[in-house]
């Protein structure tokens, strides 16, 4: 969108978050400040999690050194357009939040549900963590940032290089900065409503 202030510039939410934002696949070259991370990371952290158990782990790669460690985890087609951007986050999500509960959700004790079930720790985690990445791309679109979330790599490869001996796992990577609108494939179709909705 390149917008940094969409209340000037008069672009309604719905558009500045939907109907206007694109998966960029090149970037412009112009820096993200180490604030502009913050800011997003601050905004995002105050959409819902169940328990506000808040799995999601970032690694934000802002430099050449430490974009060629990513470099031989991602597929091929994929290279490219993480050189290009200026900066590259791993999204993960730690399979022991439950270890947070107690600071993070005071009301009631829920550590003892998930420390003891393994496979509800999981399934939390990863569905928690995928929520917030989703509510990660809308806090970046919202601060006037563009997005090129990536599914194409190997999530060994990265767990291994970012997160061993944690018990954080990838969950994909997004791409951040300025998007290139020349860059851009054409807009891709979606389903109406009535082909894949139900109202019972």
């Amino acid at each position: 969108m390149n917008v940094k202030n969409n209340s000037l510039l008069g672009v309604p939410g719905e558009d500045l978050l939907f109907r206007k934002a694109r998966t960029q696949n090149g970037f412009l070259d112009r820096p993200v400040a180490t604030e502009e991370l913050q800011k997003l990371y601050d905004l995002m952290k105050w959409a819902p999690t169940s328990a506000n158990c808040n799995p999601i782990r970032l690694v934000f790669l802002t430099t050449p050194e430490a974009k060629t460690r990513l470099v031989s985890c991602v597929f091929e087609g994929n290279i490219a357009k993480l050189r290009t951007a200026p900066v590259t986050v791993v999204i993960g999500y730690d399979l022991e939040f439950w270890e947070h509960l107690p600071r993070l959700f005071p009301h009631r004790d829920m550590k003892p549900l998930f420390e003891k079930n393994e496979v509800f720790s999981q399934v939390t985690a990863f569905r928690n963590g995928s929520l917030q990445g989703g509510y990660f791309i809308l806090a970046a679109r919202a601060i006037g940032l563009d997005c090129g979330p990536l599914s194409g790599f190997d999530n060994a490869a990265v767990d291994k290089e970012f997160f061993a001996g944690t018990h954080i796992k990838s969950n994909f990577l997004c791409n951040l900065g300025y998007g290139d609108e020349s860059k851009l494939f054409d807009r891709s179709p979606r389903f109406d409503f009535e082909e894949i909705c139900q109202v019972l």
